[in-house]
């Protein structure tokens, strides 16, 4: 009997080889990638029937990755694994398609439960979090998913990332007039003036790392 194959998404190190010494016991792990768009290009090619992504990550960070991914014919199930416990992240991770929700110092019973459960077509949210999570969905869509187009939140985070509009443009294939638009549009619309307080605002939304 096959396997379930399972992919790995976080920019850790330490963390994928943690996880590949507990799943591959029952589990087949057919990857391990760093960031976002390696993500969404690992999941075309190896075909997994479950994601194991981190929210924050580089390039692209992981609540946007899985929003592309679901535009996809991707019928992988995605669970969160993060350090994140704000129950607004939880709710933006299920609005964005994921299955599962965890943090990452759940008890390694926990994922394993948690994978075998969204295998069987149903979600699982860790106990931790789920009261705080029922507020906020309840509450409606996070400020910077309501806000910005998918565009702006890339180009925000690479902005936030360091990355100059020359930088941008090349890596998502589109002018460096537009990247600046997409920069320029997204501080308006979140009111921000500065770098620093675009940098600090994706700090706060998971976009990057402190």
């Amino acid at each position: 009997m096959n396997r379930p194959k399972i992919l790995l998404a976080d920019d850790h190190a330490i963390v994928i080889d943690g996880l590949r010494r507990l799943l591959e016991t029952e589990f087949e792990v057919v990857g391990a990638v760093g960031d976002g768009r390696a993500l969404l290009s690992a999941a075309k090619k190896l075909r997994p029937d479950v994601i194991l992504v981190d929210i924050s990550m580089p390039s692209l960070n992981g609540l946007e990755a899985v929003r592309q991914l679901k535009k996809t014919d991707s019928r992988a199930k995605v669970i969160f694994l993060t350090m994140h416990l704000d129950g607004s992240f939880a709710a933006e991770a299920m609005r964005a398609g994921a299955a599962g929700y965890l943090v990452k110092h759940s008890i390694a019973e926990e994922l394993v439960q948690a994978i075998r459960q969204v295998l069987e077509g149903r979600h699982y949210v860790s106990p931790l979090i789920t009261k705080d999570m029922l507020g906020n969905l309840v509450e409606g869509p996070a400020a910077l998913a309501r806000d910005l187009t998918s565009r702006e939140r890339e180009v925000m985070q690479l902005v936030a990332e360091g990355r100059t509009s020359k930088e941008i443009a090349v890596l998502l294939n589109i002018s460096t007039r537009t990247a600046e638009f997409h920069k320029y549009n997204a501080m308006k619309k979140l009111n921000l003036r500065t770098t620093a307080e675009l940098i600090q605002h994706a700090i706060k939304h998971g976009l990057i790392s402190p």
